[in-house]
């Protein structure tokens, strides 16, 4: 179809698999609470129950693994690639972030008299200010593949979906319930990172997090005022550019050099990890970059 976004055929479709999957979470004790079909074809979203970050991160991974078990079952695949399909919106992990005292059972970044309007705390501002301050750099460790920065393509890319929105951030920006910021707060007491793709590493994405976020309570940086009731899609680059808004890196090596001048977040990986994940990364770009596609073969094979 033209349009596949929440369509509830192809979610009939899929009904035993997913009814299966979310069995699974029931019997884990992971209290599920909703799943639907997302905006490609054959893309589903399931929801559970939040917890530590330490938990979570285990959770990911187990059902990562549990996803691509069942799936075999049903003589299907199923995958966490970034951007599986070109035309087709890519597949992201969304990071919801909130600070709570276990012992008052109290979430340090709710604030029902927020004066911006979006019910966060200042710590919870101070920890936002932090993690826009490091954005480009988090993202070579929470988009950390050559195929990630096709799903985070801007520009007429970000229109580019079968559904019309591929629905991932162009801007370092935040606001309110909107889709189309990298930092979103969907209710108040906690935000939302939309940066985060389904190849993610979870404990090295939530320990940089956690160390970008820190950075700014400790400096107590500010992340300005939020972007309320703009399309950020409708926003040229020019614009952006004038106003001094970071862009998304655009491709791996981009987003890894970012990586390499931001101290912070190499200490939140680790001495003896950082050096080596750049490392490793950047061999993965040189063999990606020495490999001849199909797309240049149709281009160039006949041009010269």
């Amino acid at each position: 179809m033209d349009k596949p976004c929440y369509d509830f055929k192809s979610l009939a479709g899929s009904m035993g698999y997913l009814r299966t999957i979310i069995g699974y979470l029931d019997q884990l004790g992971w209290e599920p609470y909703a799943s639907d079909h997302e905006d490609a074809n054959a893309q589903y979203e399931i929801n559970w129950k939040y917890a530590d970050a330490l938990t979570t991160a285990d959770r990911y991974t187990f059902f990562k693994m549990m996803t691509s078990q069942v799936a075999k079952r049903f003589g299907a695949i199923a995958t966490h690639m970034p951007k599986p399909f070109a035309r087709l919106t890519g597949s992201g992990c969304h990071f919801h972030i909130s600070l709570w005292d276990p012992e008052a059972k109290r979430n340090l970044f709710l604030d029902e008299a927020d004066r911006r309007g979006l019910g966060l705390s200042e710590l919870a501002y101070r920890f936002l200010g932090g993690v826009m301050s490091h954005a480009r750099a988090l993202a070579a460790v929470v988009a950390p593949t050559v195929n990630d920065y096709k799903r985070l393509s801007v520009g007429e890319f970000l229109t580019g979906a079968t559904s019309g929105f591929t629905w991932t951030p162009a801007f370092v920006t935040y606001g309110d319930n909107n889709r189309t910021h990298m930092f979103r707060v969907p209710e108040p007491g906690r935000f939302e990172s939309r940066l985060v793709s389904g190849a993610v590493n979870p404990y090295l994405g939530l320990a940089a997090f956690i160390g970008a976020g820190l950075d700014g309570i400790r400096r107590k940086l500010d992340p300005g005022e939020p972007n309320v009731g703009t399309n950020m899609y409708a926003t040229s680059l020019e614009e952006m550019r004038r106003k001094g808004t970071a862009l998304v890196p655009q491709s791996l090596p981009e987003a890894l050099a970012a990586l390499e001048e931001d101290p912070v977040i190499q200490e939140a990986l680790g001495a003896e990890l950082a050096p080596e994940f750049l490392k490793v990364k950047r061999q993965e770009w040189v063999r990606y970059h020495n490999t001849v596609s199909d797309w240049e073969i149709d281009r160039y094979l006949t041009l010269f």
